[in-house]
């Protein structure tokens, strides 16, 4: 299976790299200094689970890939939201008849977008669960012991292929698991994730902080307004799920914080609109109430103006 990796940088640097380090038939589409960078030092992750250096890393440029880089069977899309449309533009010469879409994005907002670019036959279901940073040498940092890839057809029309993509997964140094129901896996991160980033967004804290100040009751109230459209929508969460993310989100010791508030408060782009706003817009088409969320929206839109004021 020939595969096309978007991107380099935490995530697709380290699940593209462990797919390299297993044998795979790998690229990376990056932009031109990053690939100047990779092809003269090669890719680098350290980890718990185990280090490796690649020095032999195949990338290709978006130039290139339209100049005649071919199509690939896979292409892993680990791109931020905001960058999306301009990253299909990029790997669109990469998508042949028989292609596989793998988007690895937060939200659902981008199965929308990828399925009327290549057709809903060709893009499968995904996320991922890794905590990792790219550091300044371009050496990938995986901070904790989990690696969890989670992917899955859409309809039963992908059966087949999606297990193709199970068989390139295995025996690769990260975690792949192969889900019955994807789009609830989905929702159930996007559910999680919405209410950890509204939240630490709108306290501007980590999540112990915000409890041990009293937030307990706004958490649980922000996560039930996900939890409720997300229902709306067909998609209740399990309540094995709902646990959890319950504990995690009102632990009084917990560092937690959503990787939007550090975007936030550098002063760069967020997921706020892929993230909160599409889910607030469900909720609002199924008329299910969301204040919190809606606070937690405006608030992240207010301190961008307020930001993007500050440098004219």
């Amino acid at each position: 299976m020939r595969i096309l990796v978007v991107g380099a940088g935490g995530i697709g640097g380290y699940y593209g790299g462990r797919l390299l380090e297993a044998g795979r038939d790998v690229t990376f589409l990056v932009r031109p200094a990053r690939a100047e960078r990779m092809r003269a030092s090669g890719l680098s992750i350290g980890s718990a689970s185990g280090s490796v250096e690649l020095p032999a890393t195949p990338v290709v440029t978006a130039a290139e890939l339209k100049a005649g880089g071919g199509t690939f069977d896979l292409v892993v899309a680990t791109c931020k939201s905001y960058d999306l449309p301009g990253a299909i533009e990029d790997f669109a010469p990469a998508v042949g008849p028989g292609t596989l879409v793998l988007p690895l994005l937060n939200g659902m907002r981008h199965l929308d977008a990828l399925d009327a670019r290549f057709g809903a036959d060709a893009v499968l279901g995904g996320l991922c669960l890794i905590s990792t940073r790219l550091e300044d040498g371009g050496r990938i940092a995986h901070l904790s012991d989990v690696h969890r890839l989670t992917f899955g057809a859409r309809s039963p029309a992908q059966a087949d292929a999606v297990r193709a993509v199970a068989a390139a997964f295995e025996g690769v140094r990260f975690e792949p698991v192969l889900a019955e129901d994807v789009t609830l896996a989905m929702w159930e991160k996007w559910v999680f994730l919405a209410a950890l980033a509204g939240i630490s967004c709108l306290m501007r804290a980590a999540i112990g902080d915000v409890v041990r100040a009293g937030g307990a009751g706004h958490v649980v109230a922000m996560l039930d307004e996900c939890r409720a459209i997300a229902e709306a929508h067909g998609r209740a969460p399990s309540a094995s799920f709902l646990a959890m993310s319950r504990g995690r989100l009102t632990d009084p010791d917990s560092t937690l914080t959503a990787s939007m508030l550090d975007d936030l408060e550098r002063g760069g782009p967020t997921e706020a609109d892929h993230i909160l706003g599409d889910l607030l817009a469900r909720g609002e088409s199924a008329g299910v109430p969301a204040p919190l969320l809606g606070a937690a929206l405006v608030a992240i839109r207010a301190q961008a103006n307020r930001a993007a004021r500050a440098t004219n």
